[in-house]
């Protein structure tokens, strides 16, 4: 049986890849091709939860923090791209005068994609490094996270001269030159975003299969004997929960890439719980779920809030509240089950 599960897991890596690779390129229009993309934006952190919150036992809810690291410092490069010479609009709205001295690097691509991959490890980790020293875990970890997520939120709306505050930085339309809101650059963008994801699956898959994957497990199960063991579990912990916040930053540039804005609502408590929502309905102990339960999530988000505008939000909670008693590993769970049954 262990046997089948081993091979299912190349399996469901090959199918995704195929399907976002070669059948949606093939099958969707460019308004859907685009919205698949945005929906990917989202795998990327929900990989992230899966690694945290279902292998070392992380639980998250503030994974909007690194998400909009990622899209705000992506958006700044684009705005001043956009804005040439010229401060950004909404600083001039807000009676700015200078360019603030921390958006001067962000004039340079390289560096913004140096920035996207750096900055959340050094917030990420030394934060969660003091935290799980302390032996601060489980729910508790989870209410720190999402009150950092909201305090966030609220500095980014306070400081509407330097990140445009509740409006958030829109208005762009150019990366390094080429029109990003064309179809062909935006079916580019869409290929890009997927090899990505993909290497990011891999890495990932590839890490769960090492000894570290397997102390990963062990600190999830039983933290205190891997401990008395020798290990230092809050620099493991901490590593993971870095790792997590570097793909939530990916995650956010991308979006910013695909949507061409970016907002403080894509930061706080609500945006944070949904990027939880779609690892646990994927399936909290499975990559390719992780993938799965983002593109499921966002498309029926789309979908029900065009077909039932005023009442899509009851819709989508029931179906949450159904997977949660039916499948309580996800769309990835009861995929192993039906294997398990087919195999007898």
């Amino acid at each position: 049986m262990r046997t089948l599960e081993k091979r299912a897991e190349p399996i469901a890596h090959l199918s995704i890849a195929a399907l976002l690779l070669l059948v949606l390129p093939a099958t969707l229009n460019p308004f859907w091709l685009s919205a698949v993309g945005k929906y990917l934006s989202f795998a990327f952190v929900a990989i992230g939860i899966v690694l945290a919150w279902g292998y070392c036992g992380i639980l998250s809810l503030g994974q909007g923090i690194f998400f909009g690291l990622g899209g705000y410092m992506m958006a700044m490069f684009l705005k001043l791209e956009a804005s040439g010479t010229e401060l950004p609009d909404f600083m001039s709205w807000s009676s700015v005068e200078k360019l603030p001295a921390w958006w001067e690097p962000f004039h340079h691509f390289s560096f913004t994609v140096a920035a996207i991959l750096v900055v959340p490890a050094l917030v990420a980790f030394p934060f969660a490094y003091l935290v799980f020293k302390k032996r601060v875990s489980g729910v508790y970890f989870a209410i720190v996270t999402i009150s950092l997520a909201l305090a966030m939120t609220v500095m980014i709306v306070g400081q509407q001269g330097e990140t445009g505050g509740a409006n958030g930085i829109t208005d762009f339309s150019t990366l390094l030159g080429m029109e990003i809101t064309s179809e062909a650059s935006k079916r580019y963008v869409y290929f890009v975003e997927v090899a990505l994801l993909i290497v990011a699956m891999a890495l990932s898959a590839a890490l769960l299969h090492t000894r570290f994957g397997k102390i990963m497990i062990a600190v999830r199960d039983r933290e205190d004997r891997v401990r008395f063991s020798g290990y230092d579990t809050a620099m493991i912990k901490a590593f993971v929960f870095t790792i997590a916040a570097i793909l939530s930053s990916v995650g956010g540039a991308l979006f910013t890439l695909q949507v061409g804005l970016i907002t403080p609502t894509l930061v706080g408590s609500v945006a944070s719980v949904e990027m939880v929502i779609y690892a646990a309905l994927g399936g909290r102990l499975s990559v390719p779920g992780a993938v799965m339960g983002a593109l499921v999530v966002g498309f029926l988000k789309s979908y029900l809030s065009e077909q039932f505008p005023e009442s899509w939000l009851f819709f989508l909670g029931a179906m949450f509240i159904i997977v949660v008693a039916v499948m309580p590993n996800g769309l990835a769970g009861a995929l192993q089950r039906l294997l398990r049954v087919k195999a007898l």
